[in-house]
């Protein structure tokens, strides 16, 4: 049981907890604006398809309805957002009940469920007596009382009947759609056809019960070039042979075969339009809704699987084993693309700027710095922009961002649920200075429940994100400006440990790399640390929209 500052938190912990451990995350808290605190959270977890069980408080059944404290409609609130919303009702209703929203969150497409339990189905039976009975301990005298008191008698033990029987607590199987073997065939042998077929990997692959080591070699066994998005960013290792980081929308345009392995056709892949009309499609994905989105407009499938995008790699690396070998000299050429862009981006980091520090030198030895057993967690949205790029998880399930909704503020849920999960890994969180304030706080509950995450604040006064498309078009940087904080003392002021880098400040804080050395020895001694980087602006990314 651990306890935070802010209820989104929690459940952005819990969301954490359930993408790396395979298992639903669950997150209790209380009714009300305690439960209104989540929706964002919620609503996040729900896009990026994470099982996550959120129990809420409720005023008593009885008092519902009648102007009690905190008492609103809040079924209603989360039923767009969540996959089942129930209402505990009784005492023998919480283990069915629980079992069913288990099942159902992590059945199909996994997603978020919300059970409501009113207060009077948690309290113990004699204390609901105290509390609802009028006039407990005494005898009823008139009419009214008597009727009065048989009706709160007879919803106590409705509420408490069959309380205290024994109930079969074991999880209910979970449902999933795995691809028929005819339909594997027919990918197989578009694959055999190809010369230039391309992976686009997304965060559903990396779902149960594909083992992510299964999937990884799945993958390696293909040898297909492969892009990585979201959860699936290090399933191939910091630099695996047939991953591919940098210009995928070439390589979209040239390939003649794209699999789109959990990948989903909005926003990121250009509503479906990166992709070249006359490639064969191949795409898989639990969600009907999210296998065809766009084709009415931007593209269409050759074949169109609602199977788990995960298992389908797995069967199909099976299917085709020694069989299939990729064209080498389209993997190079791939490859080659990586090697031409990261030089450039080397080159970008050695310039510095006018004032502070030149973020991508600073994300460069950060990049250099993390240990292989990392898990780098992304909260912001310029600075992490640029993290995306530079900054290489090394293993399967090491990144966590919040998904397709780009919600700000996940950082300390997300950090605070992978250091649960992993106490032995390194867990980094990359913030941007606007992020930063949304999760702050939770320094007191790394400090109190002795999780010592390490904090990178790419601090550059300025919502950068925004300011990029908002300056150019309209010549105003209004509500777009902040100021370069000292956020290094209010982590110490939470109990951890706060260090500075800035090339403006003493020499030894503009060394970057004694900095982050310094940092990870005071992680190692449990101390939760902040590095506050003060970094100037940087070209990198110029053209990139907020919208």
């Amino acid at each position: 049981m651990v306890d935070v500052r802010h209820e989104a938190t929690a459940v952005f912990a819990a969301d954490a907890v359930a993408r790396l451990s395979g298992v639903i995350g669950v997150a209790a808290v209380t009714a009300g604006p305690g439960l209104t605190n989540t929706v964002t959270a919620v609503k996040n977890a729900q896009m990026a398809e994470s099982p996550v069980l959120v129990i809420g408080g409720a005023v008593a059944i009885l008092s519902k309805g009648r102007g009690a404290l905190q008492d609103i409609d809040q079924l209603s609130l989360f039923a767009p957002i969540c996959k089942y919303c129930v209402s505990i009702k009784s005492a023998r209703d919480i283990v069915p009940t629980l079992k069913e929203a288990i099942k159902i969150a992590q059945s199909g497409t996994p997603g978020p469920v919300f059970v409501e339990f009113p207060i009077d189905t948690l309290y113990p039976y004699d204390a609901v007596q105290r509390e609802v009975m009028p006039g407990y301990g005494k005898l009823p005298q008139t009419l009214y009382q008597k009727i009065t008191a048989f009706f709160v008698e007879s919803h106590i033990y409705d509420l408490f009947g069959n309380a205290w029987d024994d109930y079969d607590v074991q999880p209910l199987p979970v449902d999933q759609v795995f691809v028929s073997p005819a339909q594997l065939g027919k990918c197989a042998r578009l694959l055999l056809e190809s010369k230039q077929p391309v992976i686009i990997l997304g965060s559903q692959a990396t779902l149960p019960p594909t083992p992510a080591e299964e999937l990884r070699a799945a993958l390696e066994q293909l040898g297909i070039p492969c892009f990585l998005g979201g959860m699936a960013r290090g399933m191939l290792g910091r630099d695996g042979a047939c991953h591919v980081r940098q210009r995928r929308t070439e390589a979209l345009k040239e390939a003649d075969l794209v699999i789109l392995a959990g990948a989903v056709c909005d926003f990121r892949l250009k509503y479906g339009s990166s992709l070249n009309r006359k490639s064969k499609i191949i795409a898989v994905n639990r969600c009907r809704e999210q296998l065809l989105k766009n084709t009415d407009v931007f593209w269409t499938p050759t074949i169109a699987l609602e199977a788990d995008p995960g298992n389908f790699l797995h069967e199909l690396s099976r299917e085709l084993k020694n069989k299939y070998v990729c064209d080498a000299e389209w993997l190079a050429k791939l490859k080659n693309r990586d090697v031409e862009k990261e030089l450039s981006n080397r080159e970008k980091a050695n310039v510095d700027p006018p004032s502070h520090l030149n973020p991508l030198k600073v994300l460069q030895c950060l990049e250099d710095a993390v240990e292989d057993n990392s898990i780098l967690v992304v909260d912001g949205g310029d600075f992490v922009g640029s993290a995306a790029y530079i900054v290489r998880p090394r293993s399967p399930l090491s990144w966590l961002d919040p998904g397709a909704f780009g919600t700000l503020g996940v950082g300390g849920g997300f950090a605070l649920g992978a250091k649960l999960c992993r106490p032995e890994a390194e867990v980094w969180i990359i913030y941007g200075d606007g992020s930063l304030g949304y999760s702050v706080a939770e320094f007191d509950t790394f400090f109190r429940h002795q999780t010592p995450v390490l904090a990178l604040v790419g601090n550059d006064a300025c919502w950068s994100q925004i300011a990029r498309a908002q300056v150019p078009m309209f010549k105003s940087s209004v509500a777009c400006d902040l100021a370069y904080c000292e956020y290094e003392k209010v982590a110490e002021g939470y109990g951890g440990r706060g260090l500075i880098l800035d090339a403006t400040a003493t020499p030894e804080a503009k060394d970057i790399d004694r900095v982050l050395k310094e940092a990870k020895a005071l992680a190692r001694t449990g101390k939760p640390v902040l590095i506050n980087a003060f970094i100037g602006k940087s070209d990198f990314r110029e053209g990139s929209i907020s919208v």
